[in-house]
């Protein structure tokens, strides 16, 4: 797929977690997350979401986000700033417990598990197991993805039915809707 590159060059060197794939014209939008604001429900104490999420944590292989009660996961994440949201890779850190099924919710701040389950999303997306073993990113309805202040990734199942889920990478791609942060504009103009 001419959209995706790898940072190595070498697709295979992705699955070790040590190398996040990049999006052609795209940019990992970490630095844009709301850290503080960042809400996941039916997390397991031990393996909480920034191991998923956080730069450093994200890509060391015996770290993870596990589900708690059963295997899915609601994960809120806001953002600093309107961005686009053009691709997403999920990853597992082996297939039977890896996400399988996945509703994405755009602009809603409080979708609980009945709403992520009754409600149609934003996209839905089937994983394929091979992508999400290996961490290739997945596009998304790029329409329907344009002013995003927050981002809901409701995982509802893993590969093969069992208890927990793991997620051992979340990573979103696109672009800042603004290149400049006006907080931060209004702040400079009053010195």
């Amino acid at each position: 797929d001419s959209r995706q590159r790898w940072s190595s060059g070498k697709p295979n060197e992705a699955r070790g977690r040590g190398m996040t794939a990049e999006v052609k014209g795209q940019q990992d939008l970490v630095d844009l997350i709301e850290w503080n604001s960042v809400e996941v429900l039916n997390q397991s104490s031990g393996h909480p979401w920034v191991n998923a999420v956080k730069k450093g944590y994200r890509d060391d292989p015996g770290l993870y986000l596990e589900s708690d009660c059963d295997e899915q996961l609601l994960i809120y994440l806001p953002f600093t700033q309107q961005v686009k949201l053009h691709s997403l890779l999920i990853q597992g850190p082996e297939r039977e417990t890896a996400p399988s099924a996945i509703k994405v919710f755009v602009n809603r701040s409080s979708v609980g598990f009945d709403e992520a389950e009754s409600e149609v999303g934003t996209q839905t997306l089937e994983l394929e197991s091979d992508d999400v073993l290996e961490g290739k990113p997945v596009a998304l309805k790029y329409v329907k993805f344009q002013k995003v202040q927050s981002v809901t990734v409701f995982i509802s199942s893993n590969f093969d039915d069992e208890d927990v889920t793991k997620l051992s990478k979340l990573v979103l791609f696109g672009t800042p809707q603004f290149t400049t942060n006006m907080g931060e504009w209004e702040k400079a103009c009053k010195t």
